[in-house]
């Protein structure tokens, strides 16, 4: 990420733990921790909604809704500004958290390490005409089966345990019971 020292520009930082920068020229410190990024499930009677990536990382892979949090936010706030800016939809304050698993995100040659925090929310009567999507993030929506979905074809290690966990949670229930 750094080729430079960004406080004294020696070309000697080095990069260890697969996390802190260090200068031994001026002391200069930076820790590149974990960014947070949040997800839902969407349960839509036996179905789950999910997106169809329309940019990189993984452009047109399925994807559950969700995305970075911001600083100060709060994990389900910042799943729910998510969901109003890519999908003009909020899944409101009834959000059931799932689980949270690490992810890589590759984007513009850095490579970020994420956790990322899935919750659950039933949405019975939700239509696809009920999201407004934003064309630069969001290329479609399909309302699929959990059992259904081919991990290959999620966009994200973190999406894939989401759903394999939904999957063995809410096996013996109908999405709608949920």
């Amino acid at each position: 990420m750094f080729r430079f020292c960004p406080s004294c520009a020696s070309p000697h930082i080095r990069f260890e733990y697969a996390k802190v920068f260090r200068c031994p020229d001026c002391g200069f410190v930076y820790y590149h921790n974990v960014a947070s990024a949040t997800g839902c499930v969407i349960m839509v009677g036996e179905a789950i909604a999910l997106l169809v990536r329309a940019k990189e990382p993984a452009r047109g892979k399925l994807d559950l809704p969700g995305g970075f949090v911001n600083p100060d936010e709060e994990a389900a706030a910042g799943l729910r500004r998510e969901c109003r800016e890519e999908i003009g939809w909020d899944p409101g304050p009834e959000l059931a958290f799932l689980g949270a698993f690490p992810n890589t995100y590759p984007y513009k040659n850095i490579v970020y390490k994420t956790c990322d925090f899935y919750f659950t929310v039933s949405a019975p009567d939700l239509t696809e005409s009920r999201f407004t999507l934003d064309p630069k993030e969001i290329a479609g929506v399909r309302f699929m089966n959990p059992r259904e979905i081919k991990a290959q074809d999620l966009a994200f290690d973190s999406a894939r345990q989401a759903v394999a966990l939904f999957i063995s949670r809410f096996s013996s229930l109908s999405c709608a019971s949920a």
